[in-house]
Order: structure tokens, then C-alpha cells, then sequence
């Protein structure tokens, strides 16, 4: 009776082996089905956003266009550059590689003589000149290079370390760099642009 017990135990401990293997399948499965949904809303949201440039620095060529970005878009680095400032060229091929790399934030860049209106009611009077928003709200300006080391040969990553504090690169976590401000730099005043290289 005891042999029959035992083996009766040995039977429900295979059962519950059984089971137990049952609830583990059915929790992967579960959590594959779960992992493939996010990845496939990942790729969808890639998608969009690369319909809508992402990655890529792109040049708007008026400035309703770029007002409607920097107020639609959550982050957003903008340049205001003149074609024939080298330091705007210099500052063009930094703002490139971090568009590539910060996929989340889009960067763009407007020629200061199709944004008459930008330029008088943001105060841009030295170039280059490079703002981030967040929710379209101004979270830095930087002016010329003087916060870069007020060198043409500066770093990459220190462009990058000043847009991150500001809170304009999106982290791959879906986090930014700190809480972003939430007063608009919008003033009134004119402001005729100069090169920073005088």
C-alpha cells in the first residue's frame, strides 16, 4: 500500500510537473505574443517618424513650415544659418551626425534670409545660431560658438552634452535629458543677424 501511495505521489508530482510546464508554455507565449506586439508598434512608429524625416537634418525652406515642426513635433533642434558662413557649414556637419544618432528628435535648419519674421521675433543676431524645443517650448539657444568653446574644431559631443541637458535629445528609454522649461523665448525686439566669425 505504501509502494501504491508512493507511486500515487510520483503520479501527482508528474501531473503537477505537467501543469506547471503547461503555465510556463502559456506564459512565454504570452509574453512572445506581448514582445512581438510592442516590436511591430516600434516599427510603425519608426515608420512615421521617418516619413516625417526623422534622422535626417533637413533644410525648410519657409518659416511657417518650421514654426509648424517646432510646435507639432515633441523634440526638435533648429539652426538658422547663412549659406556663405563658414561657421554655419561647420556647424551643419556636427547637427548631421546627431540627427542620425538621436533618432528621436528631429533636426532641421532654415536659411536666416527666408525667416525675416523668425529671426526679428526670436533675436537671432548672431550665426550660427541653434535652439532645441520641447513641446515647442525653447529649452536652449546656443550663439555662435561661444558656449562650444568658442573653437571651430569643437567636439560633436559636447554640441551633444549641451542639447542633451537641455532636454532636447530623446533617450532610447523614451526619456529626455531634464524637465524641460516651459516658458516661450518668443519676445519682441529686432535683431538684425550677424556672423559670429566678425
Amino acid at each position: 500500500m505504501s509502494n501504491t501511495r508512493d507511486l500515487s505521489d510520483y503520479e501527482d508530482d508528474d501531473a503537477l510537473f505537467a501543469e506547471l510546464e503547461n503555465e510556463d508554455d502559456s506564459h512565454m507565449a504570452y509574453m512572445r505574443e506581448k514582445r512581438i506586439k510592442e516590436i511591430e508598434e516600434e516599427l510603425e512608429r519608426r515608420q512615421a517618424m521617418s516619413e516625417n524625416k526623422h534622422g535626417l537634418y533637413t533644410e525648410i525652406d519657409n518659416e511657417k513650415e518650421f514654426m509648424n515642426i517646432t510646435t507639432s513635433e515633441k523634440y526638435v533642434v533648429g539652426h538658422f544659418f547663412h549659406k556663405d558662413f563658414r561657421r554655419c557649414k561647420i556647424m551643419d556637419t556636427h547637427l548631421e551626425k546627431l540627427a542620425a544618432k538621436h533618432y528621436g528628435t528631429r533636426f532641421i535648419r532654415i536659411d536666416v534670409q527666408n525667416a525675416p519674421f523668425l529671426v526679428e521675433k526670436l533675436q537671432v543676431q548672431t550665426l550660427p545660431c541653434v535652439m532645441a524645443w520641447v513641446n515647442g517650448y525653447c529649452q536652449i539657444k546656443l550663439i555662435g560658438f561661444d558656449e562650444l568653446g568658442n573653437s571651430d574644431g569643437f567636439q560633436t559631443s559636447l554640441l551633444e552634452l549641451k542639447l542633451n541637458n537641455s532636454g532636447a535629445l530623446k533617450k532610447k528609454d523614451g526619456q529626455s535629458g531634464p524637465k524641460p522649461q516651459t516658458k516661450s523665448i518668443f519676445q519682441s525686439g529686432i535683431a538684425p543677424y550677424m556672423s559670429d566669425e566678425d
